[in-house]
């Protein structure tokens, strides 16, 4: 059966805005599910979208609010655990994309697309990858009962309105003379959001994603401390980086954590140990050549 009517959750974020966008080109329905409506009428010009105000940890509202719908696709994630919204990565990470699955066989939906990470595995070190590859593995038990699920594995993504780049811009703004950059040689390969966007797009309706886990990268691959330079050059700065070891990396984080906005975190540094780049890329799959952030990100 065609797809034409999909359920988002997390379409209001960085990928989510994209792949609305995608969807909608391709004719597709499409909900968007939030805690805040009103946050979000910018999407509303979007054609064929609806924005509905849900609390997608209750199982129950989910179900209610998937009701009739071809296909789900889950972006929630977040980079850092906060007290203050309750939110942690058990519950984000781990627990949610079960509770998404569920009530995808309540509703007889057979399709569900996951956003997961580069390095998610049970052993990783950082409570992030952790629990992405917890939900990640959770979703992917549902294929025993009939739910048809593919995920998929960025590293870092770059776009308009990025958090990488844009975040390291505002640090850089703040410090524009001198910058002491925590974990400098970790390694990752950017990816551009809006093929992100396409892979899952296009793999709505192909049976041959199901059931298949997908590492994207962009086509090239850096240090931290070469993108931090690029950024730099990009706003016409000549900052000096300074290369901070383990230990000054770990002490950064630990006071960065306490800074409105949480720059950087001990989670974070952790998440750095482990290069984000891939051994077999899978835009391939989708036929789709990775842009370069040189490319997007003006020089």
């Amino acid at each position: 059966m065609p797809i034409r009517k999909v359920c988002v959750l997390g379409g209001t974020g960085f990928v989510g805005r994209h792949l609305c966008c995608e969807l909608s080109r391709r004719k597709m329905a499409l909900r968007v599910l939030t805690r805040r409506r009103e946050r979000h009428k910018e999407l509303l010009v979007i054609p064929n979208l609806e924005i509905v105000e849900s609390d997608v940890h209750s199982l129950a509202d989910l179900s209610v609010q998937m009701k009739g719908f071809d296909a789900v696709v889950n972006l929630i994630g977040i980079l850092n655990e906060s007290t203050r919204r309750g939110e942690d990565f058990a519950s984000v990470h781990g627990a949610l994309p079960d509770k998404v699955a569920e009530a995808c066989r309540y509703n007889r939906i057979t399709r569900l697309l996951h956003m997961s990470s580069l390095n998610a595995r049970a052993d990783a070190p950082s409570k992030y990858l952790k629990y992405k590859a917890e939900g990640e593995n959770a979703v992917h038990r549902w294929a025993e009962k009939g739910l048809n699920v593919t995920s998929f594995r960025p590293s870092v993504l770059f776009g308009p309105d990025d958090s990488f780049f844009n975040r390291f811009a505002a640090l850089l703004a703040m410090s524009p003379l001198v910058f002491p950059l925590a974990c400098p040689d970790a390694r990752m390969a950017p990816a551009y959001v809006e093929e992100v966007a396409r892979a899952f797009a296009d793999s709505l309706e192909r049976k041959d994603t199901y059931g298949k886990r997908y590492d994207l990268c962009g086509p090239e691959q850096y240090t931290l401390r070469e993108l931090v330079a690029y950024t730099a050059s990009t706003m016409g700065l000549k900052t000096r980086i300074v290369p901070l070891g383990d230990a000054l990396s770990r002490l950064q984080a630990r006071v960065l954590e306490w800074v409105p906005g949480k720059p950087f975190s001990r989670d974070n540094y952790l998440s750095l140990q482990v290069d984000s780049v891939c051994t077999e890329n899978g835009f391939a799959a989708f036929g789709i050549h990775p842009t370069s952030i040189e490319t997007v990100v003006p020089s």
